[in-house]
């Protein structure tokens, strides 16, 4: 594939979505709001993917709609944990390495979502765009990756982005500095749908101009729909791609696993969902369940409320979904042109900044495991989910509790225990900047179990944490923890500057 092209859009017709059934009512009164959007666009390709996104929408609407009236909640007694044949462990597996999968890669596209923001770490523009590591964003790391892997296998990769409207220009800038890479880079935008009103249930936009506040991208499940109708499969798949790889840009245990890939080709399974061991911090994350015979994907949002105290239980559901996920070209291929992938839907209500209640309807990605043929989940090594949501995260992956090799970070041999260690930072160290000023350098956190930071607390350099360290400043208190320091099973409080020379 040319380097760093944005495939064009191709153009599709438009399904008539006015059908008998909605020539009333609500629906009837949403469909000529969008009507009116893609009539005030001037002809051309841009009109034409704007009329098929809003008609993908109205879809989405109507089956809100319908769900909303006629629905049933989810029963829980239905609820079963997965069959051995749904998860199969990682380590069942034939392990294989990069150079015996080499043709198998060759058929392999990788694909990052990468629609998010940095701001709630403070950030401005596309989280990927973050430093993580040795002055390297997720975006350069994830790219390391890829270079590296074409290099070791002979193998033509590519890597593709899945952009929102909030991070495509920002995101085709970055991209530049990638043209001399060992790597071809393509991106396409998932849709933007107007947002609507929770009591009129109509459109707060009142134009098809991207004005801050009236719209927005739907979640990572409207990758299969914008993926098509981008143009880009077909693309993939005319140029004998098989499978590709999604995951999180956020996610640096995200790499191409030969095993995995080895496993998707011997099964014939049309997708494979990575799920790993849950732990207290990953309560809230989705799990593959049985529920009537058949393998879903159970988020925490679906469950009854009076059973989130025993969906959040480990011992129960013992697993949960990492994102990563591999899926079958063709098989997207024919569910979208067939209109069966029917996600279920996250209702997200919201309030604009002038007070007005609004929905927005989105879906999950992973939510579509339901729908393809063979589909299952390969219990993971921990490794494989390495998230960075957090000041939190970022502490730990530029730590030397990690060593990076090829834009892929590893735990570090010398660390006894293979467990990450627990960090809880405060809300001094919640933004970037904030947390970057509050350390002069890494601590050294081999032997780190525990940590908890809370209050106006500063860290010199040389500093090392092992066991179970705790410091609290309080209120009106300072903690400076001076250069050279070791805590070992510490807590610290009260108020203590010191001065380096």
């Amino acid at each position: 594939m040319p380097q760093d092209r944005r495939p064009s859009f191709t153009r599709h017709s438009s399904q008539d979505m006015r059908s008998s059934s909605a020539t009333g009512g609500v629906e009837h009164a949403v469909r000529v709001e969008l009507d009116g959007l893609v009539n005030q666009m001037p002809a051309g390709l841009e009109k034409d993917k704007f009329s098929k996104e809003m008609d993908d929408f109205y879809r989405l609407f109507t089956r809100f709609l319908h769900e909303k009236k006629h629905s049933k909640p989810l029963d829980w007694e239905k609820v079963r944990g997965p069959k051995p044949e749904d998860v199969i462990a990682y380590k069942e597996l034939d392990q294989k390495d990069i150079s015996q999968v080499s043709p198998l890669l060759n058929k392999l596209a990788v694909l990052k979502l990468n629609g998010g923001l940095g701001t709630t770490m403070g950030c401005v523009g596309p989280k990927s765009a973050i430093e993580v590591r040795d002055g390297q964003t997720f975006l350069d790391l994830t790219v390391q990756q890829i270079e590296y892997l074409n290099h070791a296998s002979g193998a033509d990769v590519p890597l593709i982005l899945m952009n929102s409207f909030n991070t495509d220009e920002d995101t085709g800038k970055i991209v530049q500095k990638y043209i001399n890479h060992n790597v071809s880079i393509c991106t396409f935008n998932q849709s933007r749908y107007p947002r609507f009103k929770a009591d009129s249930n109509l459109p707060l936009a009142g134009s098809p101009d991207n004005r801050p506040g009236l719209w927005y991208p739907p979640g990572h499940g409207d990758l299969y729909e914008s993926f098509a109708n981008s143009g880009l499969l077909d693309q993939l798949i005319e140029e004998g791609k098989e499978w590709v790889f999604v995951s999180n840009v956020d996610n640096l245990g995200a790499t191409v696993d030969p095993v995995i890939l080895q496993h998707m080709a011997d099964t014939g399974a049309e997708f494979v969902m990575e799920v790993t061991d849950k732990t207290k911090a990953d309560i809230k994350g989705g799990t593959i369940i049985d529920y009537d015979g058949q393998v879903r994907l159970l988020e925490i949002a679906q469950v009854p409320k009076a059973h989130v105290d025993d969906f959040k239980r480990v011992k129960k559901f013992k697993i949960f979904n990492t994102n990563n996920l591999w899926i079958s070209l063709k098989a997207i291929k024919r569910l979208v042109a067939s209109q069966k992938l029917d996600l279920d839907l996250i209702v997200n209500n919201k309030t604009t900044d002038d007070g007005t209640a609004v929905i927005q309807l989105e879906t999950a990605v992973g939510a579509a495991i339901k729908h393809f043929s063979g589909a299952h989940g390969v219990n993971v090594p921990r490794s494989r989910f390495l998230p960075v949501k957090s000041t939190s995260d970022l502490f730990l992956v530029t730590s030397d509790l990690y060593l990076l090799e090829n834009g892929q970070l590893r735990m570090n041999p010398k660390r006894t225990f293979k467990t990450v260690p627990v960090v809880k930072l405060g809300d001094h160290f919640k933004k970037v900047n904030d947390y970057l000023a509050r350390f002069k350098a890494p601590p050294q956190i081999l032997e780190l179990d525990h940590l908890t930071v809370t209050g106006d607390v500063s860290f010199s350099s040389d500093v090392t944490l092992e066991g179970t360290v705790i410091i609290v400043a309080n209120h009106g208190a300072h903690i400076d923890i001076p250069r050279g320091a070791i805590l070992n099973d510490k807590v610290v409080s009260g108020d203590l500057r010191l001065l380096d020379h």
